[in-house]
């Protein structure tokens, strides 16, 4: 729902705070054991963490691939609709006319037809954002701790804030909004609605039997759209994959410290053999230099943090993008898109009291 206009390394390494501290604590905790009690006995060795660091990565990178289709594809459904929406427009502009009528309409009747048909549209795309926002039980991540409170002070999301009566109000006479509102998906039966209207004008001559069936067709590809959006938003990334990814990261993350710890320690011990050898060159920084060799395996500290840091934040960004109309910071923004079909259709028929697009709020577009 909404597009991040900028997301600085700051950003990211301020939403992945908590994680960060968490594998400071994992990694500090065996190097401590190693280095200050002495026991030298617990590391592993690094050839079958690496492998599993290997495997783990091509699942991640698996997961990221699909996670991004999806968001791709609901993307692109929009973009089709966006595209679909206009050609509507400037069909139902020029196809409902008195060429085939026998009792002439004055052009403010004419004028009015067009604004019923488009106004009804732009009901269906509220109505079919409202239903896309609807949460499902996967749907977890605006819940989660972290993105709650980013939410509650960065931005609203206008479909849990304004019902879905208030939104279509305007666009639909109390007959039919009460009519719309007693059906379970509303955003078909504005579809229908559309579609009996159309018989109605066929049938009295405002739209000869060609142009009705042309538009019947786009009625068709409004009821495909939809259905490509309600597949996306009803069938989940399948569990197995996401669930048992986590876990295996997991494992990697707390294996990795006793792999790379036992790896800086022979780092460190050949250093001090390098300054041993070459004792009379190191001077005044002897003391710095014999420091830093027996204490070097503290620095794997960082280094597993940060391998742990960009495997966890790769598998977040996936889990946050596998949803594309749940509503957080990197979704679609269906809303955003919503508003800018229904100026630029509104536009298309000289309509007035068009609202005006939505504002960014501190980089992210609705």
């Amino acid at each position: 729902m909404y597009i991040y206009k900028v997301f600085p390394v700051s950003g990211m390494i301020n939403w992945t705070r908590k994680y960060i501290l968490l594998f400071i604590i994992i990694s500090a905790v065996p190097v401590f054991l190693f280095d200050c009690l002495d026991w030298k006995w617990l590391h592993l060795p690094w050839l079958p963490i690496g492998l599993l660091g290997t495997a783990v990565a091509f699942i991640q990178g698996f997961k990221n691939n699909a996670s991004y289709d999806r968001l791709w594809e609901a993307r692109k459904i929009w973009g089709g609709i966006v595209n679909a929406s206009r050609t509507w427009t400037i069909m139902i502009k020029d196809f409902i006319n008195n060429n085939h009528t026998k009792a002439q309409h004055t052009d403010k009747e004419l004028h009015s037809l067009h604004k019923e048909f488009v106004h009804r549209h732009v009901a269906w795309l509220t109505a079919l954002r409202y239903q896309l926002r609807q949460p499902k039980t996967w749907e977890v991540n605006l819940e989660a701790r972290h993105n709650k409170r980013y939410r509650d002070k960065t931005y609203t999301i206008p479909e849990m804030d304004t019902p879905l009566e208030d939104a279509i109000a305007p666009y639909l006479d109390k007959e039919e909004k009460n009519e719309i509102l007693a059906k379970g998906n509303r955003a078909s039966q504005l579809l229908g609605v559309q579609s009996r209207r159309l018989k109605t004008m066929k049938d009295e001559g405002l739209v000869e039997d060609f142009r009705h069936m042309e538009l019947a067709n786009m009625l068709k590809e409004f009821y495909t759209l939809q259905g490509k959006s309600e597949r996306i938003k009803n069938f989940p990334y399948p569990r197995q994959f996401a669930t048992l990814n986590q876990y295996f990261i997991w494992i990697f993350v707390l294996l990795l410290p006793f792999g790379v710890m036992n790896e800086f320690e022979s780092i460190g011990q050949t250093f001090l053999a390098e300054m041993v050898e070459h004792e009379h060159q190191a001077g005044f920084f002897h003391g710095l230099f014999d420091l830093i060799g027996r204490e070097f395996v503290w620095l794997s500290i960082p280094f597993s943090v940060l391998i742990s840091w960009v495997f966890f934040t790769l598998e977040l960004i996936s889990e946050h993008t596998e949803n594309p109309f749940e509503g957080g910071p990197n979704d679609v923004p269906i809303t955003n898109m919503s508003r800018g079909i229904e100026i630029d259709i509104r536009q298309l028929i000289d309509d007035n009291n068009i609202p005006p697009p939505f504002e960014w709020k501190k980089g992210i577009i609705m």
